[in-house]
């Protein structure tokens, strides 16, 4: 999925790993796995070894965020628990680098991932759960056009802690506003000489 700021191409440990155990290894960085199944990695070896097996997960699709003008791996994202008999989808696992956070690429990222759900797979309904503790990823379901749609408690137990998922979707009669919303925001006119934002994604892009 190329667009003008990233990349999505099928994570490969050989192409990726390298750039992003650059950008993830060592304790420093251990709070962006808080809220994810894996890690943190102390050891190069065993994260390799995780890259390589979501590279052929058959019941997850990853994909490596591309930085474009790095020419780098500069995050991952994947599609789950995908049902086709229904047409349904959810989006997760998803790293970004301290380089991706915040930056126009990580938003064209989720454009890319939910244009080819709805424009190419033809799906009705593309789901964003996350654990009800994790703020940004909350404050991000709902800036990029996601629907809050409540809280399943005692979901899932996540590295030894109890997780409540809070659950958000997206349908398929939502996405022409969506991607209208994020192509205006994506543009370069939306951006000043400095590369900062004119007017923000979310006031355009609430739910009906």
């Amino acid at each position: 999925m190329e667009g003008r700021y990233v990349t999505l191409a099928p994570l490969d440990a050989s192409s990726h790993a390298d750039a992003l155990w650059r950008q993830t290894g060592g304790t420093e960085n251990a709070p962006l796995w808080l809220y994810l199944p894996a890690g943190p990695f102390g050891e190069r070896s065993a994260f390799e070894a995780d890259i390589a097996g979501k590279a052929v997960s058959t019941d997850r699709v990853f994909f490596a965020i591309v930085d474009k003008q790095a020419s780098e791996a500069a995050g991952y994202t994947s599609y789950l628990r995908i049902e086709p008999a229904h047409r349904c989808i959810e989006v997760g696992y998803i790293l970004y680098t301290p380089a991706l956070q915040r930056t126009r690429g990580a938003t064209e990222a989720m454009y890319l991932m939910a244009r080819y759900v709805f424009e190419e797979l033809g799906y009705r309904r593309y789901e964003w759960k996350c654990d009800a503790r994790n703020e940004p990823s909350r404050r991000a379901a709902l800036r990029l056009g996601f629907t809050f749609e409540g809280i399943f408690r005692q979901h899932m137990i996540v590295k030894g802690r109890n997780r409540n998922t809070a659950w958000y979707s997206m349908l398929d009669k939502e996405w022409p506003a969506r991607k209208a919303a994020f192509e205006r925001w994506l543009d370069r006119s939306n951006f000043d000489e400095q590369g900062r934002q004119k007017s923000k994604l979310q006031p355009t892009n609430q739910p009906f």
